[in-house]
């Protein structure tokens, strides 16, 4: 009697650390499908009318009245790996002067480059001291009554 329950716990311990393996992925950002895009008319439709077939833009311009972006991306989280972009959907609709659809872009990961990120900083000139240097350095900027 005691065989069985022994067996069965390995093998549901067994189930349990192989399912805890199994990679998880999450979706994030919205594109419209195929179908929906299928609906807008280029030369006709409007940034309102666009804004009802397909919903509101994920993100749009800096100006106002600018092109409107939607964007998708799926990330795989396996194990203790860091998470990896597996798939990515930008969907571009630019718009003329007059506000009409213009032109309908689609881009997949494929098509990206790597854009590297700068970082900058405005320097504040203390970095290259030390603690003892900047103390010793204020020695004679003080003014009684000034602040």
């Amino acid at each position: 009697m005691r065989r069985p329950l022994l067996r069965l716990a390995l093998v549901a311990g067994l189930g349990l650390s192989l399912g805890a393996c199994s990679a998880q992925y999450r979706n994030h950002g919205y594109t419209p499908s195929d179908a929906q895009l299928s609906e807008i008319v280029v030369g006709v439709d409007t940034r309102d009318s666009v804004a009802e077939t397909v919903g509101a833009p994920t993100s749009a311009g800096i100006l106002a009245g600018s092109d409107y972006y939607y964007v998708s991306s799926k990330v795989r989280h396996f194990g203790a790996a860091a998470p990896k972009e597996v798939e990515r959907k930008l969907v571009a609709i630019s718009f003329d002067d007059g506000g009409v659809v213009r032109n309908i872009e689609t881009y997949a990961l494929e098509d990206g480059r790597v854009v590297p990120l700068t970082r900058r900083v405005t320097n504040t000139g203390i970095t290259d001291k030390t603690f003892l240097r900047q103390l010793l350095g204020n020695i004679g900027n003080f003014r009684p009554g000034g602040v």
